[in-house]
């Protein structure tokens, strides 16, 4: 089969081929009924109920792919965009479009230094050497830190002149490894949980940036049609993925005080009883607040609650 001649007419949906959101992104596409079949060792799966193929590549080549319009739509980490972003800044043309945070890959992009060492402060690895897998955005942290800027967000260098007194050096992995092998001072590093800074014997002494997963688009897709088809069915699964259905009984004279407690994604629903007097409420409930919520509808007066998972939506 020929899958360059059935490229041409498929929108391109970039993932990322292994790593910590791949398989939460293979998740994402069965709960959103994209239906595909990878060959082993084959980047590119072509779906078989939509005008889509996929294309495996690094989360770190993604934006590249992205921006310069040359895959339709990718899911990446939103660190993995600024740092991309950090080299070739976006244009009107170029650049990738944040559809959609997903919620999912949730980290930190981290200074870090030996927990036993005497530097708790990032100024005090200027003229150090740092190494990192983040070049960029690390050349662009210590410029604003040997320039007094403010931290608070990344921004490009906006000084090509200027000299980097600390010493930047690329690493691909392992870049926990780097201090205890006496090859840094520092790091700069993405932070999940943190158990594998501690054990490395590392603290984190100031964040670059925070990160999470996030759908991405060119520009100018294909097909736009298509890309708003596609980011609909994602938003839907994400939303159930967060969200929970909880329905109750309540009479009228403390509904008022329930909806407060269960407003729904815009409002509850409410449906009258054969008992006079009483309502049936159905709301869209925060998955991580259910429980708390139960207990406040109990003490209210609420009767008859239960809490539905919610397979699949479509809300605003």
């Amino acid at each position: 089969m020929d899958l360059v001649y059935h490229l041409n007419d498929r929108l391109l949906f970039a993932v990322p081929k292994k790593g910590r959101l791949h398989q939460q992104c293979l998740d994402l596409l069965s709960g959103s009924d994209i239906q595909f079949h990878r060959h082993n060792r084959l980047d590119i799966a072509l779906v078989k109920n939509m005008p889509l193929a996929l294309i495996f590549l690094p989360a770190a080549d993604i934006p590249t792919f992205v921006g310069e319009g040359r895959v339709d739509l990718g899911i990446t980490g939103r660190d993995q965009v600024a740092e991309h972003e950090a080299v070739t800044p976006p244009t009107e043309t170029t650049g990738v479009r944040e559809i959609l945070d997903l919620g999912f890959g949730a980290c930190k992009l981290q200074v870090q230094v030996p927990e036993k060492g005497d530097i708790d402060r990032p100024e005090q690895l200027v003229g150090k050497n740092i190494v990192t897998s983040f070049t960029h955005l690390a050349e662009t942290y210590f410029w604003n830190v040997e320039n007094d800027d403010s931290r608070s967000s990344v921004q490009t260098n906006g000084d090509a002149g200027h000299k980097l007194r600390t010493s930047i050096k690329y690493v691909g992995g392992s870049v926990e490894a780097a201090c205890a092998l006496g090859v840094a001072d520092g790091i700069v590093d993405l932070v999940e949980s943190g158990e594998t800074m501690r054990a490395a014997g590392l603290k984190a002494i100031d964040t670059v940036l925070e990160s999470t997963a996030v759908l991405i688009s060119s520009k100018h897709p294909s097909d736009p049609k298509l890309v708003t088809k596609v980011a609909n069915r994602i938003k839907g699964v994400i939303t159930a993925q967060r969200y929970v259905l909880c329905t109750y009984n309540v009479s009228r004279d403390i509904l008022a005080r329930c909806s407060e407690v269960t407003p729904g994604k815009r409002a509850p629903t409410v449906n009258s009883l054969e008992e006079e007097g009483w309502v049936a409420v159905s709301a869209m409930v925060e998955r991580n607040k259910i429980a708390n919520v139960m207990d406040e509808l109990t003490e209210l007066g609420a009767t008859d609650i239960l809490v539905m998972k919610i397979d699949n939506s479509r809300t605003t």
